[in-house]
């Protein structure tokens, strides 16, 4: 796979007024940075995503692996920022070539998008439409309660830019014994969960089975959909989840677990596989 380098700026001055009490002081803070990134394929327009610019070639990938755009890694050609862009664009365009042989429909990525943005609207149909795609998530492997605990504190402790501006949504991936596999920030918590699973498929591997992902905030139902398509089984987050991330949950076979805080936290669905 063909890679060109990567825009790494996640973080810009602004000026502002800092108000304390009865006080007031004009400072510059940290602000994170937050840009469109329009993913190609073949010359076609796929998605523009407002994202914080880093790890932009493992978002378009992890992207396109968790919509279901590409089966596997193998899938992926070349990833490279359009060189006809022009200012200030130049690295907010990512080009992707697929490998020899495959295949782009676009009238189906058209489909596969309206399924995926329907779940307002019929949520048992999008489930249906994930559940062709994706199978359940049937591994037998556990984690204890423990370790559980442990992941909310460890996960905070990798986010650089989070510490820097306190506006950043984060994704960890660990293994089943807590440590730390990949850990991605960026202005929107699905956008942090593409980049892990671009991570691997930019190594051509896919994510790894025992894993645990745990998210800042509440999750959604498109947080759970992109893991069932990236075969993680466990999810936890900070903050609840929705109804229908509960029911796709449920009906994938994953375990998810909201308000992991301290030494507590909800099941929502897949507790068979925690150790107390």
């Amino acid at each position: 796979m063909t890679l060109s380098r990567q825009r790494q700026v996640r973080v810009e001055t602004r000026a502002i007024w800092r108000v304390k009490e009865a006080g007031k002081a004009s400072e510059n803070d940290s602000v994170t940075v937050e840009e469109p990134l329009e993913i190609r394929i073949a010359g076609e327009s796929v998605a523009v995503i407002m994202r914080t610019p880093c790890h932009d070639f493992e978002l378009a990938a992890g992207f396109l692996r968790t919509e279901g755009l590409i089966d596997s890694p193998s899938q992926l050609g070349a990833i490279s920022y359009c060189t006809a862009a022009e200012p200030p664009n130049e690295e907010n365009i990512v080009e992707v070539k697929l490998a020899a042989g495959v295949e782009f429909d676009l009238q189906a990525l058209r489909r596969n998008f309206y399924a995926s943005s329907s779940c307002g609207i019929c949520g048992k149909a999008s489930i249906e439409a994930i559940a062709c795609q994706a199978p359940v998530l049937a591994g037998d492997f556990t984690i204890t309660v423990e370790t559980l605990y442990e992941l909310n504190d460890r996960m905070r402790r990798a986010q650089d830019v989070f510490e820097q501006t306190g506006s950043l949504h984060a994704a960890g991936l660990f293994n089943n014994k807590g440590e730390l596999l990949v850990l991605r920030e960026d202005v929107g918590r699905h956008n942090a969960v593409d980049k892990i699973v671009g991570y691997y498929t930019l190594r051509n591997e896919s994510v790894p089975e025992e894993s645990v992902l745990m998210v800042s905030g509440r999750t959604s139902f498109e947080i759970v959909q992109k893991a069932w398509m990236a075969g993680i089984a466990v999810i936890a987050a900070v903050s609840a989840p929705s109804s229908l991330a509960v029911d796709l949950a449920r009906e994938s076979g994953m375990t998810l677990l909201g308000f992991l805080r301290g030494r507590g936290f909800n099941a929502y669905a897949g507790e068979e596989r925690i150790i107390f």
